[in-house]
């Protein structure tokens, strides 16, 4: 994979991650859960913040970024705190996988950055309870 295409996966990644955090915490208490509802908007906020640091990166490469898709798929029933981690947890996954891409297909100041991401998501996954790996992302 290339870095620009690396790139593109990683915007797609975070728009998807964006949308389905933005359903998460409008389905969940901040008064009944309001640890796990803090910790879905601070994940919105970070989510949004690495997308914007990718588009700016993709437009200095004179890429285009991909648009996001209009709806992501989220379980119909939100109502359960567990399917709510459980969420959580695969959102952080697939970004993590999608920054392990982009790690191994980057140099430099990209590559650190990548991993930076990375890391973040899953030290982010732990929080809604993923389980500790030793590579996480592959």
């Amino acid at each position: 994979m290339t870095a620009a295409a690396a790139l593109r996966a990683a915007v797609q990644a975070e728009h998807a991650a964006i949308y389905v955090y933005g359903v998460l915490g409008a389905q969940t208490s901040a008064t009944a859960q309001p640890e796990l509802h803090a910790a879905l908007v601070a994940a919105y906020a970070q989510h949004r913040a690495r997308r914007d640091q990718l588009v700016a990166r993709m437009r200095d490469l004179g890429e285009t970024p991909p648009a996001a898709a209009p709806a992501y798929d989220v379980p119909p029933r939100l109502d359960d705190v567990a399917v709510v981690r459980e969420q959580a947890r695969r959102v952080e996954a697939a970004c993590a996988a999608t920054y392990a891409h982009l790690v191994g297909s980057s140099t430099g100041s990209l590559r650190r950055w990548a991993i930076g991401a990375l890391t973040d998501a899953a030290v982010r996954g732990l929080t809604f309870g993923a389980e500790p790996e030793v590579l996480p992302g592959t």
